[in-house]
C-alpha cells in the first residue's frame, strides 16, 4: 500500500512577487498537483518568478472548494504532493484551504506550510497599535443587523482587532465600528500593503470613516485598538438613569441613548443593551 502524500499550504505574496521564498519556487516546480484560487494569477506569478509549474494545475476557489477538496484528498491518499495557493497570503485565512486541511488531518495525512507574507500580521506590525495580543476577525458581516451585533459583542475586547473589508464597504464598516466601539477608538486602515500605492491612515474611527467616504480603492486591512478598561469609566447605572431623565422630558429614548453614550464616550450599543436590561 502506497504511503499518503502531503498537503502543503503555500503563502503567496500580498503585493510583491519578490517576497516569495526559495521554498515556494521549489514546491511549484516539484508538486504533483497545484490547487490555485485563480489559475491565471498563479500563471502570472510563475512567469514573474521564471518558474515552470511541474504538476497538474487545478482551480480551487469558494464555489468549488467542497467538491474539489474530495478530489484532492484522493490524490493525497494516492501519495501525491498537493499544494494549495491562494491569490495572496496564507490559504485558510479568509481564503480557501480549511476544508481540505480538515479532511487531510482527519485522514492522518501530513499537512505542512510554506510561510509567506500575511496582510494580517503586516498590517498589525505597521499600525502602531499594541501587537502583543491580537485577534483576527476576518470580514465583518455584510448585513447591517448582523454586523452591528458582531461588533457589539467585540465592544469590550481588550486585544487589538484585525479585520478585512472590501473598499466599497469600508465607509459603512468604519461607521458601524465607531458606533460600537466609540468614535475616538484608535484604528489604522492599511491599503495596498507592500504594493506601489501602499497607504496607512491612522486616527479615530469616526475620522477614518469620514476619510473613507471620499472613496477608497485596493485591498483593505483594518486594525482597531482594543478596549482599555480603567477606573474612570462611566457608571452604567447612572447613564441609564440619565437616559430615563431625558426621556421623561420628551426626548425619544433612542436619541437619548445616542446622546448620552456619545457624551460619555461609550459605544451606543452597550448603553442600549443596559437600558433594555434595566
Amino acid at each position: 500500500m502506497r504511503e499518503h502524500g502531503r498537503l502543503v499550504l503555500a503563502g503567496a505574496p500580498i503585493g510583491q512577487a519578490g517576497d516569495v521564498s526559495p521554498r515556494l519556487r521549489d514546491i511549484l516546480q516539484s508538486a504533483d498537483v497545484v490547487a490555485a484560487e485563480d489559475t491565471r494569477r498563479l500563471r502570472r506569478l510563475a512567469n514573474d518568478l521564471d518558474v515552470e509549474i511541474g504538476g497538474r494545475v487545478v482551480s480551487y476557489y469558494d464555489a468549488n472548494e467542497a467538491a474539489r477538496a474530495v478530489e484532492l484528498l484522493e490524490a493525497l491518499k494516492d501519495g501525491r504532493t498537493v499544494v494549495i495557493i491562494t491569490d495572496a497570503g496564507m490559504p485558510g485565512v479568509s481564503d480557501p484551504g480549511y476544508r481540505l486541511t480538515r479532511l487531510a488531518v482527519e485522514e492522518g495525512i501530513t499537512v505542512t506550510a510554506l510561510p509567506g507574507p500575511s496582510a494580517v500580521t503586516t498590517a498589525l506590525a505597521i499600525s502602531g497599535l499594541p501587537s502583543d495580543r491580537f485577534c483576527f476577525e476576518g470580514f465583518p458581516p455584510r448585513k447591517p443587523g448582523e454586523r452591528a451585533r458582531r461588533l457589539a459583542a467585540l465592544a469590550e475586547e481588550e486585544r487589538t482587532m484585525v479585520f478585512f473589508e472590501a473598499p466599497h464597504r469600508l465607509k459603512t464598516a468604519l461607521e458601524a465600528m465607531a458606533e460600537a466601539f466609540g468614535p475616538d477608538r484608535e484604528a489604522a486602515v492599511c491599503r495596498e500593503l507592500t504594493k506601489t500605492y501602499e497607504e496607512v491612515r491612522r486616527g479615530g474611527l469616526a475620522e477614518l470613516a469620514a476619510w473613507a467616504a471620499k472613496g477608497v480603492k485596493g485591498e483593505i486591512t483594518v486594525v482597531v485598538a482594543g478596549h482599555v478598561p480603567n477606573a474612570g469609566e462611566p457608571d452604567i447605572e447612572e447613564l441609564v438613569a440619565e437616559v430615563g431623565r431625558r426621556a421623561e422630558t420628551g426626548v425619544p429614548r433612542n436619541q437619548a441613548i445616542k446622546d448620552v453614550a456619545k457624551a460619555a464616550g461609550l459605544p451606543k450599543a452597550e448603553l442600549y443593551d443596559a437600558v433594555h436590561r434595566s
